[in-house]
């Protein structure tokens, strides 16, 4: 309450001063000659009513000044919500059923039947996430295969190239799955995707046996 105050004083006597160009001098000179010392208060408080149509002025401008800014925070949080809204799952195959691998080499698994992509930083056509704001992130690997003898299911959570690491399942029958998850810090544009490991395989049907999730926490 006292800084208001302190402007409202502030602005009248700008206010006064705008009133009676004069110098210092000058005004004190015309008080001594004309004016007697009775009419002082008279001069003040015709100083004081002079000055209240400012006062209503400067608070209609503060306060059209603050509705504006109002506004502005308001489109500012709305531009930032999308950046900041991130989560993403996906399944392995988009139609029918069947495995995937194995190859002799490490390969890129592009998880297409997307459940959520809000953001939309996960690519269908390419099976990357590409971090779109620095910050924590859980991710999230699962994988399903039919046993057998020779090929076991593994696949590999991979940042920028580097293994994080691996969700591994071998049985030489029935059915089998296998998970992992991880939280990682991320700067803007890391990427981060799955690998099947080679001579290995993973399987997906109408069910969504293998996928690959994943969330922003929070932003830093």
């Amino acid at each position: 309450m006292e800084p208001f105050l302190s402007l409202l004083l502030l602005i009248c006597s700008v206010s006064a001063a705008q009133l009676n160009p004069e110098s210092d001098s000058e005004i004190t000179a015309h008080l001594l000659q004309t004016e007697p010392k009775g009419e002082e208060p008279a001069r003040t408080l015709n100083n004081q009513q002079s000055c209240t149509p400012d006062i209503h002025a400067v608070l209609r401008e503060m306060s059209a000044t603050l509705a504006g800014l109002k506004y502005e925070i308001r489109d500012l949080q709305r531009e930032n919500e999308g950046k900041t809204k991130v989560a993403f799952s996906a399944s392995l195959l988009a139609s029918g059923s069947g495995h995937t691998g194995p190859f002799d080499t490490h390969t890129t698994l592009v998880f297409k039947y997307v459940l959520t992509n809000i953001g939309n930083a996960y690519n269908p056509d390419t099976g990357f996430f590409i971090a779109p704001v620095r910050g924590v992130y859980h991710f999230e690997i699962k994988s399903g295969a039919y046993g057998h003898p020779s090929h076991g299911s593994a696949t590999v959570l991979v940042k920028n190239d580097q293994n994080v690491f691996a969700a591994w399942e071998h049985q030489t029958s029935g059915t089998m799955s296998s998970s992992n998850g991880v939280i990682l810090s991320l700067e803007v544009g890391d990427v981060v995707f799955v690998r099947l490991w080679h001579h290995t395989r993973v399987y997906d049907n109408e069910h969504n046996h293998s996928t690959f999730s994943g969330h922003l926490i929070f932003t830093m």
